[in-house]
Formats: C-alpha cells, structure tokens, sequence
C-alpha cells in the first residue's frame, strides 16, 4: 500500500476543502495512481536524495515522492492546500509523514531553503510559469543535481529541442546552459481533474559541472535573449542593438568563431557563450545584460517565449 490518492480521494478532498481548481494558479490535479508512480520511477531517485516539488496541489507526486526520497520540500502558493498537505501525508504515509516539509510560498520569489537542501526537482509545474520556474529555481539553487517536470507538451518539446529545430529557442539555450535535457514520455489529458486541454510532457535534465570562468551567466543570457527577439534576422542583423551596430556585433562574432550571417537558431549553448566571451574582451554587452531585462534566472518572461 503506497497511500496515493486516486479520483474519488481527490474530489473528496476538493471538496472538504471547498477548492475548485483555478486556471490562474494553473492547477490541473493528477488524480491517475499509475502516473505518480510513472513520474516517481522516471526521476530516479536514490534513498539519500532530497525532493524539491513545486505545486503540490493535493498531494498525488507529494505522497509518491515521499516513498522514495530522504525528504520532501513541497513549495505551494495556495495557503488553503498548502496548510492541508501535511494531514493529507499523516493521514496516507503516516511513518514518512516527517520526511515531507511545506513551504507556502511563490516559487518564482524562492531565495532559499533550509536543510537539507534539495538534490532534484521534481513537479508538475503550473503550464503559465513552467519555464520561468525550471529556470529560477536552476539558477537559486545550486544543490540541485537534476530534475524531472511535467509540463505542456508544447513547453517540453521547446525545452529539449536541438539548434536548427523551428521550435529551438529561448527556453531550449537557456536549459542547456545549466545541462543536458531529454523528452522522458507524454502524459495524456485524461489523468488530471480537470481535464486540461492540451497534452503534458516529461522532460528529465541533469546539470553538469560549468568551469566558465569569466562569463556570467547573465551575459551569456543577454545574448541569447537579443538574437532570438528577432530570429528570422541574421546574428549580425539581430545582434547590432546589443553591441552597439551591426559592424561592431559582427566582429565579435567572427572572433568568436560564428559566421555572422547565420540565425540565432541554428547555434548551440557553447557559441553563445563564445559570443558573450569575446563581447566581454571587446568591452560589449555589460550595459546590454543590465538593461535587457534579464532576471537572476535569465528567464524570458511568457512561460514559452
């Protein structure tokens, strides 16, 4: 017995709760056994791994994730589900319920948690902020070693394309910046309440080791950010406001190795950073990564821009 809910069990605590689920949350509830334990067995985690999970709703993950990690840190912005969770692990896991600890809390405002500190995120994010959120919590973070996040199929599709795909973009540099990313399987519309109208995907990610001395993560974003604002635009075309005119934005990128008629698209994280490195030796692109907008994550701001 693994105490996961099931339709009957979550439509009875929606209602003891009063909730209804509200799009502007995003909260679409799993309510399908066999998916948690689906999700559970794909992240992989080992006994001494500590969970970090993002939009707990109900519990369904919550209670699957319990029976395999050292600890749970549930991160939730609704006070009403976020004060009934820890019942729900007492009532469903009552010897793990000490394992699971709440925090009621935007995810995108999260500075920090207390110990032990997470080792892998694994959510079914909320489809308006997924990317913001993978990218913040990357980015704040830095126990996380790796991840697994339930996403709109169309968001996961964009956060594991390759260059030279029409869907490769902000999302898909900016996730490879921090580490290696793959489609882990669909999950269909039928195993949520209420039924969303789109499909959900699983990407898995695994951070790597970053010896990038000298280049800011910022830096690096800001030029990604520029030559994807107008990605039908060659580099030097697309990056001229950035560098301060088009002859200036196509020397740095020919001391960075890119030919400057090709599109932003068509290049991997490693040019980019070869891009902002050779902008740093030429004095370009500071003034650029301070007023482009560029958050601590270096998020985009729509979940799928």
């Amino acid at each position: 017995m693994d105490g996961l809910l099931g339709p009957a069990e979550i439509r009875e605590l929606a209602a003891g709760l009063g909730v209804s689920p509200t799009k502007r949350l995003g909260q679409n509830f799993v309510h399908d056994p066999n998916t948690v334990r689906r999700i559970v067995a794909a992240a992989g985690l080992g006994p001494d791994d500590v969970a970090l999970e993002v939009g707990p709703g109900l519990g369904s993950l919550t209670l699957g994730l319990l029976g395999v990690a050292r600890h749970v840190h549930a991160v939730e912005i609704d006070p009403v589900l976020a004060a009934r969770l820890p019942q729900t692990a007492a009532e469903r896991l009552p010897d793990l319920a000490d394992r699971l600890t709440v925090h009621l809390q935007d995810a995108l405002r999260l500075t920090a948690l207390p110990d032990p500190a997470p080792t892998a995120l694994v959510a079914n994010l909320p489809y308006n902020v997924a990317v913001p959120v993978v990218l913040h919590l990357l980015a704040t973070l830095p126990s996380l070693r790796s991840g697994l996040v339930m996403v709109q199929k169309e968001v996961a599709d964009r956060l594991v394309a390759g260059p030279g795909s029409k869907i490769y973009g902000v999302p898909s540099v900016k996730l490879a910046w921090y580490g290696t990313a793959k489609a882990a399987g669909k999950v269909p519309p039928n195993v949520f309440w209420p039924v969303p109208n789109v499909d959900s995907g699983l990407v898995a990610f695994t951070r790597r080791e970053q010896p990038r001395d000298g280049v800011p993560r910022e830096a690096v974003f800001a030029v990604v950010d520029a030559a994807f604002a107008q990605r039908r635009k060659t580099l030097r075309a697309a990056l001229a406001g950035w560098a301060g005119g088009a002859d200036r934005a196509e020397q740095t990128l020919t001391t960075a190795g890119v030919d400057p008629r090709v599109r932003g698209e068509q290049l991997d994280v490693e040019s980019f950073i070869a891009i902002a490195t050779a902008a740093a030796a030429a004095g370009i692109g500071t003034a650029a990564a301070r007023g482009a907008g560029v958050t601590a994550a270096g998020g985009p701001g729509p979940a799928g821009s």
